[in-house]
């Protein structure tokens, strides 16, 4: 006996599609990015992505200038490249350091993104074109290469900044507990 199952039955089951692209370590440094999982793969379907996968980023001489000036170089185009070549679902998008600067450009290329979360960010601060999508920032309050008032302004963007927090803020569990609320409360 076949099943029907109505296409609206089948959306209700259907989770919602949230994309989780990396800082520059990729996965070799990520075992934070368990905080994540463990808690938003219960309710989405989540995609991780490596953004030294991404941006085919030689990871030989793993040391945070080497992969940075890759990055910089052409691997944020190559790893916005390839995320629009491998994704075409509507999705919500999660994205740490680089990985954020690297969703916001794929957005503006044509990404389905609904919304972007983009936690430490600080590339951010050389985008003068917004996509139009649900935007959070979130960043340290002491992250010293966070983009400046003027450029939260120009965005039309409020900032949302952690208290006694620096770059990395997002390895802690109990800020990761806070984003991961932030998602599945939909608050942005």
């Amino acid at each position: 006996m076949y099943n029907y199952q109505s296409k609206t039955s089948m959306q209700k089951d259907k989770k919602e599609r949230v994309l989780i692209v990396s800082d520059l370590w990729g996965k070799e440094k990520s075992n934070w990015i368990n905080f994540y999982l463990s808690v938003l793969e219960d309710q989405f379907d989540v995609q991780y992505y490596d953004s030294c996968v991404l941006g085919e980023i030689d990871t030989s001489e793993y040391a945070k200038d080497k992969l940075h000036a890759q990055f910089i170089n052409g691997g944020i185009d190559k790893a916005v490249e390839n995320l629009l070549l491998q994704e075409n679902e509507n999705c919500m998008v999660l994205g740490f350091s680089i990985g954020g600067c690297i969703a916001w450009k794929a957005a503006n290329l044509g990404l389905k993104v609904e919304s972007l979360i983009a936690v430490s960010s600080t590339r951010l601060r050389y985008e003068i074109k917004k996509p139009a999508v649900k935007i959070k920032l979130i960043y340290g309050q002491e992250d010293a290469n966070k983009p400046d008032g003027n450029w939260f302004s120009n965005m039309q963007i409020s900032a949302n900044f952690y208290q006694n927090e620096d770059h990395e803020l997002y390895r802690k569990k109990e800020c990761a507990d806070k984003i991961c609320k932030t998602i599945i409360d939909h608050k942005f």
